[in-house]
C-alpha cells in the first residue's frame, strides 16, 4: 500500500508491524497484518475475508447546501446509512456565500465520504455529484420513489406516504435548506414526480432530517 493511505497509516496512526487492519479493494474486505512500514509504503500479509452486506436500497440524496459543519455531518451519516449518491443542491434559500464556496469543499467532502465508508465497512464510496440547481436535479433521476421533505401543514407524514407507495429498491430523497423550499421549488419537484412528506410537527435541523429520513426509508423499503 502506498500514497495517502500509507502516509495516514504510517505517519498519522503510527501503524506498527503486527497490527491488523481491514482492507478493501472495492470488491471484498479482508483482514491484513502489517509486515513492514517504511516512509511511503506499508506492506501487509492478507488474512481471512470479512463478510460484507451491500445496501439493498439505492438512494440518491439531494441535499441543499447549509452551513458546512452541518452539511458535512449530514453527508457522513448519510454514507453510514447507505446512500449511493449525494447531490449538493443550490436551493433558492441556501446562503449565497456558502454556494460560492461549495466548489472548494468538494475534495474535503470526498474525503469525508471515503472515511465514513471505511468506518461502516462499505465496499463503495457514495458518488458525490457537482453542485446542482434543484430544477435540474429533480428531473435527473428516474427512481420509482421520490420523496421531498416538507414542513407544510398539509403534507402527509413520511410513514403515510410510504404506506401508499409501491415497494421499490430505488429512491430519491430531497431535503431543503434551513429556510425551507420555495413555492417554485415545490412546483418543480411535483412536476418531476416528487411527493411531499413530513417528519412530524417539530421543525428539525437539516442534518437531523437527513438521518431520520434515511433511517425511515431503510426500514420501509430495504429487503
Amino acid at each position: 500500500m502506498g500514497g495517502d493511505a500509507a502516509h495516514h497509516l504510517g505517519r498519522v496512526l503510527r501503524a506498527q508491524q503486527g497490527q491488523v487492519y481491514e482492507l478493501s479493494d472495492g470488491q471484498r474486505v479482508r483482514l491484513g497484518r502489517i509486515e513492514k512500514v517504511t516512509r511511503d509504503r506499508v506492506e501487509f500479509s492478507l488474512l481471512e475475508e470479512i463478510p460484507v452486506h451491500p445496501p439493498t436500497l439505492d438512494v440518491t440524496l439531494l441535499l441543499s447546501v447549509v452551513k458546512f459543519d452541518a452539511f458535512e455531518w449530514a453527508i457522513e451519516k448519510a454514507t453510514e446509512l447507505g446512500v449511493s449518491a449525494i447531490v449538493p443542491l443550490a436551493a433558492a434559500r441556501s446562503e449565497k456565500a456558502l454556494l460560492a464556496a461549495a466548489g472548494k469543499r468538494a475534495e474535503r467532502w470526498k474525503k469525508i465520504l471515503a472515511e465514513a465508508s471505511q468506518q461502516s465497512r462499505r465496499l463503495r464510496v457514495p458518488v458525490l455529484r457537482e453542485l446542482t440547481q434543484p430544477a435540474r436535479a429533480f428531473s435527473a433521476d428516474a427512481a420509482a420513489v421520490k420523496v421531498m421533505l416538507s414542513e407544510r401543514a398539509e403534507a402527509p407524514t413520511l410513514r403515510q406516504m410510504l404506506q401508499a407507495t409501491p415497494s421499490s429498491n430505488q429512491a430519491d430523497l430531497a431535503i431543503g435548506p434551513e429556510g425551507g423550499w420555495t413555492e417554485a421549488e415545490f412546483a418543480i419537484a411535483q412536476a418531476s414526480g416528487f411527493r411531499e412528506a413530513s417528519l412530524g410537527k417539530q421543525i428539525l435541523r437539516t442534518e437531523t432530517a437527513v438521518a431520520a429520513a434515511l433511517a425511515s426509508l431503510n426500514y420501509a423499503l430495504s429487503e
